[in-house]
């Protein structure tokens, strides 16, 4: 099963619409990935990887390991009530608020999660206020609660979030995750509720207010979300600095996106998303089509994008130039092999993608294809990113 993950927020709240952000696309590649996703279950790499992958620890700051599924999502284990309950969960710097699925669920996505159960926690608090949480393909509906939520060894009391009790259509059944935990700025969280890393950061549990994350694709190294602090074994040079824009997402400026030193895309500057949430690049539809173009992708069944596998190894770098530094993503980071029906022959699709129509046209998002490239700091202190050539 194989499928593109976007966890920008899309709409929330009975009563209260933010900037839209698609969040979930539909599970495309299903049939010619069964083998893969076969393969993957029997082999079950998150406990082939951290069973004998142990992270090293840097004084301040706590680490959680994260699942890589298929390159397309990074999962981690959060717990909830007294005693914990514990949950797999995507950090998501796309969306703000916190849920899992609860008891009072009668979805049948619910059915293949685990479930908060209340009466299981002598901590829990019940708010009862209802939220309604949009992410494209993908939806939740339920209420507000509040209880201890651990993460990486530390426990936030009091924290409020989000309990499911009705996940429409069939997206949720397939997910490999229960929920979602938001890392984006509190202007854009449900009800004013404080997130997560808020309450982190105000009950100093954290020595500095910042998280950082290293994806990587490689079975011989752990993916990670760091909290308080940064480990430099997890990247290579100096941090390179890069102001938000607007403080609802992690938005900055793209100056430009060239290709054989000729702009190919955010001629003049565009504005820009950071997000763990999203699988692809995605941007306007006119330079993505440009850009498709230039690489030689055709379009295909579902609004994919095609390409001889061989290109590989002669199409040039795409520069993303941010601050003023430049940032290569190589073929084999925009190129990406999937098995194909016959065997021994595999299928070449572009990770560029247009942004979804119900966001602003003019909207750059750059996921997990790109963090994968570059080690990623997101600075709410100084409001922030930091990026440098991940290890």
């Amino acid at each position: 099963m194989k499928w593109f993950l976007f966890l920008g927020l899309v709409a929330f709240s009975e009563s209260l619409i933010m900037i839209p952000l698609q969040k979930i696309q539909p599970l495309r590649e299903k049939l010619r990935e069964k083998d893969l996703l076969r393969d993957f279950l029997e082999t079950d790499p998150y406990y082939k990887i951290f069973k004998y992958f142990g992270i090293p620890q840097t004084a301040d700051v706590s680490y959680e390991k994260l699942r890589n599924y298929l390159d397309l999502a990074y999962i981690g284990t959060i717990s909830i009530g007294t005693p914990p309950q514990e949950f797999n969960v995507i950090f998501d710097t796309g969306s703000t608020d916190l849920w899992v699925p609860s008891i009072y669920c009668y979805s049948p996505a619910c059915a293949h999660h685990n479930v908060f159960n209340p009466l299981q926690s002598s901590t829990f608090q019940f708010l009862g206020q209802p939220i309604s949480l949009t992410y494209g393909t993908g939806s939740m509906k339920g209420f507000l609660v509040r209880d201890t939520v651990q993460v990486a060894g530390l426990a936030v009391v009091t924290q409020e979030f989000g309990l499911s009790i009705q996940e429409p259509g069939s997206f949720m059944n397939s997910a490999p995750f229960d929920g979602i935990l938001g890392l984006a700025y509190p202007t854009i969280s449900v009800h004013g509720t404080m997130p997560f890393f808020d309450n982190l950061w105000n009950q100093g549990l954290i020595s500095q207010g910042l998280f950082a994350f290293y994806l990587t694709a490689q079975e011989d190294k752990g993916s990670v979300v760091m909290f308080g602090g940064v480990d430099p074994a997890y990247y290579k040079g100096e941090l390179n600095w890069v102001p938000v824009t607007r403080p609802f997402f992690w938005q900055f400026t793209i100056d430009s996106i060239s290709m054989n030193g000729k702009v190919i895309g955010c001629n003049g500057g565009c504005d820009t998303i950071l997000d763990t949430g999203t699988s692809l690049v995605t941007g306007p539809h006119r330079s993505i089509l440009n850009i498709q173009n230039l690489i030689n992708a055709k379009h295909s069944y579902g609004g994919e994008y095609i390409m001889n596998c061989e290109a590989v190894n002669t199409l040039p770098d795409i520069i993303f130039n941010i601050n003023g530094i430049d940032y290569p993503m190589p073929a084999s980071a925009y190129i990406r092999k999937v098995r194909g029906h016959n065997e021994g022959k595999g299928i070449c699709y572009s990770n560029f993608q247009a942004t979804p129509g119900n966001l602003s046209q003019e909207i750059w998002i750059l996921g997990d294809v790109f963090l994968r490239l570059y080690f990623s700091v997101f600075d709410r202190e100084n409001n922030r990113i930091g990026l440098a050539p991940a290890a």
